[in-house]
């Protein structure tokens, strides 16, 4: 399986048919979809939240191009962006009975934007927890017409041929998706202002004051604990300023015991690596606005940490 960093090159190529074809023609193939394929990645990721979801669409979409009668394509990175878009929609539509069998709350994944900042989009939008979080409520083809146009800059009329739809109905579907993004409160801030506030938070949370924590809070502050069953993940979202203090304080004296803290840089945000035993156990970060902390976002499932790299500020 191809990792979002690798080179497409290291793929097998061998498949039914392949040796009729020329070498040049393969080679062709090869640099074709090594051009598109952080893009590709980026739709997928966004569409589905987690690395290993989109790694498997994007390898698919590699698959499907080499059996593909290439000469008959005049757009090759349209044609590479539907397969992956519409196999997205595929993955998202029948993933309910998964989501449901999830221990606790799902969170999308994290993943380190140092060295890739918009992951292939010339747009970083869709890419930051809340919005991911806020697009798990839209259909399938909602989300995916609004990571189109917003994080992609597709034009309607791409946009009605990747989904199958009229353009008419392309215009719907983003002007719905955003209708439902705007109706839950979000507003950006700068990232480090939302490092600010997750240091102080960091800092208060550590020592168990209740009170500072309190402070830092909007009213109705969500806690999101995302463990699938790992030990001291909460299985259900807290919620209210208070009740998130105490919570927080709660498990203050043994939570933080042996960890270390490093900062990282996931899905566009500043985030808190909590480390143990040379393992990373927790990335927490925040949603903020100039009103405080919105949502805490707690990372605890091993398999979603993989792809985090702590770099030390």
């Amino acid at each position: 399986m191809l990792s979002h960093g690798d080179r497409v090159e290291s793929v097998s190529v061998t498949q039914a048919g392949d040796d009729d074809r020329p070498g040049d023609d393969l080679d062709a193939a090869v640099e074709v979809f090594a051009a598109q394929r952080r893009r590709l990645f980026g739709i997928a990721y966004r569409m589905l939240g987690t690395v290993a979801d989109a790694e498997d669409i994007v390898q698919d979409a590699w698959i499907r191009w080499q059996n593909t009668d290439r000469s008959q394509v005049q757009e090759p990175a349209a044609f590479l962006a539907t397969i992956v878009t519409r196999l997205s929609i595929n993955v998202l539509q029948s993933s309910h009975t998964k989501r449901e069998t999830y221990i606790g709350p799902w969170l999308p994944e994290p993943i380190n934007t140092d060295d890739d900042p918009a992951l292939g989009a010339e747009r970083a939008e869709a890419l930051q927890f809340a919005i991911l979080l806020t697009l798990e409520k839209l259909t399938p083809t909602e989300r995916a017409a609004y990571i189109l146009r917003e994080a992609f800059d597709y034009p309607y009329p791409r946009i009605a041929e990747v989904i199958s739809a009229s353009v008419v109905s392309a215009r719907q579907l983003v002007s719905r998706a955003r209708a439902h993004l705007s109706s839950t409160r979000h507003t950006a801030v700068e990232p480090s202002h939302q490092r600010r506030l997750l240091e102080a938070f960091l800092v208060a949370a550590q020592k168990g004051d209740a009170q500072e924590l309190e402070k830092l809070f909007v009213d109705d502050v969500v806690s999101y604990s995302d463990g699938n069953g790992v030990k001291l993940a909460a299985r259900i979202p807290v919620i209210g300023r208070t009740r998130v203090a105490k919570f927080i304080a709660a498990f203050a004296h043994h939570f933080w015991t042996g960890k270390s803290i490093d900062w990282v840089q996931v899905n566009g945000q500043p985030a808190a690596a909590l480390t143990e035993n040379g393992e990373i156990t927790t990335v927490v970060t925040v949603t903020a606005s100039d009103d405080g902390i919105e949502q805490l976002l707690w990372m605890m499932s091993p398999p979603k940490l993989g792809h985090v790299t702590p770099v030390i500020a």
